[in-house]
């Protein structure tokens, strides 16, 4: 069965935020996707079901200080679901509908420790955008998101 994406709506808070620290290894994650999220950026957000159940989801919005800009907040993915096609699917959903409304750009960030996740955006024809320093040759921003929390930001033109 193919999976279906459809807008996130408030209902899929608890659903998420019930799986999300352990789709990521036990990491604490849950306290970065608050509920607003879910509740104000729902036309730019995405949840993915297989079967009824969640496969993955996307959680981002259109810049309201950047004209032209969006940015990618949070994107999950069932272990089971990796590999797959799903965050893919997930980003061109985005891109889509964040083109139609006028942006340009998408920005989005991971930790230097998630290879996979740089090496994804990458694939996702993202750029890294320069940074004050290197960690295992990918250029980060220090302290982006405060001290001792250095961050990968990317950036990707939808214009060609």
């Amino acid at each position: 069965m193919t999976v279906q994406i459809r807008p996130l709506r408030p209902q899929d808070y608890w659903p998420v935020i019930s799986v999300i620290d352990d789709w990521w290894n036990g990491r604490h994650m849950a306290d970065k996707l608050p509920r607003l999220f879910f509740e104000h950026f729902t036309d730019t957000s995405f949840a993915a079901e297989r079967h009824g159940a969640l496969a993955g989801f996307l959680v981002g919005f259109i810049s309201q200080s950047r004209p032209g800009e969006a940015y990618i907040h949070f994107v999950g993915v069932h272990p089971d679901e990796r590999g797959r096609g799903l965050g893919g699917q997930l980003y061109e959903r985005f891109f889509a509908v964040v083109h139609t409304r006028g942006c340009e750009l998408v920005r989005a960030i991971t930790a230097p420790v998630n290879q996979g996740s740089v090496s994804f955006h990458r694939q996702m024809g993202f750029d890294i955008e320069p940074g004050d320093s290197e960690i295992n040759g990918v250029p980060v921003t220090s302290g982006y998101d405060g001290s001792g929390h250095d961050r990968v930001r990317f950036v990707k033109n939808l214009v060609h």
